[in-house]
């Protein structure tokens, strides 16, 4: 991954964002030598933002089944036909 000064940033942000494009590697930018943000790709932040909405509605799932919180196939079946209609 490649590292970014902020002050960097700020005057070679054109250069710094075709690279990014092209590579579409992450750029981790730094502030006073500490981590302080990244830079992504619009099409890969669309991707993770996606992924992350699969992932909690798995989580949810998991806390619903841990919960008690689950139907037989029928009931699953009425309530979908219902919700389908």
């Amino acid at each position: 991954m490649k590292t970014e000064l902020v002050t960097t940033l700020k005057r070679q942000a054109t250069k710094i964002l075709a690279e990014l494009h092209e590579t579409k590697e992450p750029v981790l930018i730094t502030e006073h030598g500490q981590p302080s943000a990244y830079l992504v790709d619009f099409e890969h932040y669309e991707q993770m933002q996606n992924r992350m909405k699969i992932l909690e509605g798995v989580a949810r799932g998991e806390k619903a089944v841990l919960e008690g919180r689950v139907l037989s196939e029928s009931e699953a079946e009425e309530r979908m036909g219902k919700w389908l209609k």
